[in-house]
């Protein structure tokens, strides 16, 4: 086969034979089946997590963002080929990535529980729990005219 450029035969410059190439493939595939069986499994907890009442649990929420980033380091070091880079290289793309995902992670566990937290509570936005109380004096009130 003869390409249109100054290296006619890939296969003779990649420095390999075909025992290494089907070892890499090997490789590969395997990660490739991990990564099926981790989504398989975060699947099947999906859809059995509603019946089992674990909605919004920190535990199930550490599960999917546990196997989230597994998937994530196999398509990263694997597919896009980091885990053969040198080491400041892997680091200049992964240390980012990874504060950015623990603040991710920092703002899914405490933003949504900060405004719930008595403590907190009244220091978040007064007038939205003043008009919070309002309606919920208006319903009553409306119930109560109805009947």
């Amino acid at each position: 086969m003869h390409f249109h450029d100054n290296y006619p035969e890939y296969e003779k410059m990649a420095i390999h034979g075909e025992e290494e190439g089907k070892k890499a493939r090997r490789v590969l595939w395997n990660v490739f089946w991990v990564m099926l069986i981790v989504t398989i499994i975060e699947l099947i907890v999906g859809f059995i997590a509603p019946s089992k009442g674990w909605t919004g649990t920190f535990g199930l929420k550490f599960f999917f963002i546990t196997l989230t980033l597994v998937k994530a380091a196999g398509i990263v070091l694997y597919f896009m080929h980091l885990k053969h880079e040198r080491t400041f290289f892997k680091y200049t793309i992964l240390v980012p990535y990874s504060i950015f995902m623990l603040y991710t992670i920092f703002i899914l566990l405490t933003e949504g529980t900060y405004s719930m937290n008595p403590r907190f509570r009244n220091k978040v936005d007064k007038l939205y729990y003043e008009q919070q109380e309002k309606l919920k004096n208006n319903e009553h009130h409306s119930e109560n005219v109805e009947h």
